[in-house]
């Protein structure tokens, strides 16, 4: 993704633009495999080692807190961070630790009728998403 549109997202959700910001930014589009803060950090630090650590922790928390990215556990606690911001689920392996997105509108559309029928008493539903866990047939490589 060009500077002009990563510049574009962040003014878009009133943020200031930063050398900083465009850089974790950078990382985060170009990675797509839902990294962890460490991954961000390691991809960061090799084309800009004057971005302190702590920059990318706040800068990550920051885009979390403006809706420019989501956090998306792991069975093993792990916080991973996903830039796709459509509709969609996660297909997790446990034995290679990758996270993919699952884009299913069928899907979709079952869970949303099933609880339009079948209300959870006291609790209003923001979102419906789907934490698939499991392993691949032919385990993929990391």
């Amino acid at each position: 993704m060009e500077v002009v549109e990563l510049t574009k997202i962040l003014s878009e959700k009133g943020l200031k633009v930063t050398p900083q910001r465009i850089a974790v930014m950078d990382a985060l589009v170009t990675m797509r495999n839902h990294p962890n803060t460490e991954s961000v950090i390691d991809f960061v630090r090799k084309n800009h080692p004057y971005i302190a650590v702590g920059t990318v922790y706040k800068t990550l928390e920051t885009f979390v807190d403006k809706g420019i990215l989501k956090k998306v556990k792991t069975d093993n606690d792990v916080t991973r961070y996903d830039y796709e911001m459509c509709k969609h689920h996660h297909i997790y392996c446990e034995e290679c630790d990758i996270i993919e997105d699952y884009v299913d509108e069928e899907l979709d559309k079952l869970l949303n009728e099933y609880f339009k029928k079948k209300r959870i008493p006291k609790f209003d539903i923001k979102e419906l998403k789907l934490h698939i866990i499991g392993n691949y047939k032919n385990h993929k490589p990391t």
